[in-house]
């Protein structure tokens, strides 16, 4: 079975794109590539377990096992050794993707306090969306008892879309809550 973004996709977000006449082939219309999750965990470097707990709060919130990543260089400043484990990442892609998606636009981000809507300032110039996210608490599979610490994560949404314009309609398409004013929430 499709999930549900990806036959909203295929029915409805196309035709619509298709319609406004700026694209001329099928092929043309931005689609989502991938959706990566990044959870850093500075204070590793002390405590390991926090390390550990965030690895699970994102296999727990995604569904799939995270890779944990290790520091490029040392940085004496914030006791880092190079090779020191300090985060954990996760790359979505296609079903699972949708899946993910769904959740997070319908259930986890209604579940943000004082929520504003989110910036449209969080595109790079290649179309692509980030977005932070201040406690792991919002996803409802998450045991509040069993949380050691709150921890927050990026959210990265890469389309294909060649620029900013494209990508914000797509993702306004899929049902993402932007605010209307410019400034940042």
């Amino acid at each position: 079975m499709k999930p549900r973004l990806k036959e909203k996709y295929i029915k409805e977000i196309i035709p619509k794109l298709m319609k406004d006449g700026k694209y001329k082939n099928i092929m043309q219309v931005p689609e989502l590539k991938k959706i990566c999750v990044n959870m850093g965990v500075g204070i590793a470097t002390q405590n390991i377990k926090e390390l550990d707990s965030a690895a699970a709060d994102i296999a727990t919130i995604t569904g799939q096992k995270p890779v944990i990543t290790k520091a490029r260089k040392s940085i004496a400043g914030f006791k880092v050794r190079e090779g020191n484990p300090i985060g954990c990442m996760v790359t979505l892609r296609g079903n699972i993707m949708y899946e993910f998606l769904d959740r997070l636009l319908s259930i986890a981000i209604p579940r943000v306090r004082d929520f504003r809507g989110l910036s449209k300032k969080s595109f790079d110039s290649c179309g692509n969306y980030t977005m932070g996210i201040k406690e792991q608490l919002i996803f409802p599979e998450i045991d509040y008892d069993k949380v050691l610490s709150v921890k927050g994560m990026n959210i990265t949404i890469a389309t294909s879309s060649p620029n900013n314009e494209d990508a914000l309609e797509l993702l306004t398409e899929f049902g993402f809550p932007f605010s209307n004013s410019n400034s940042s929430q």
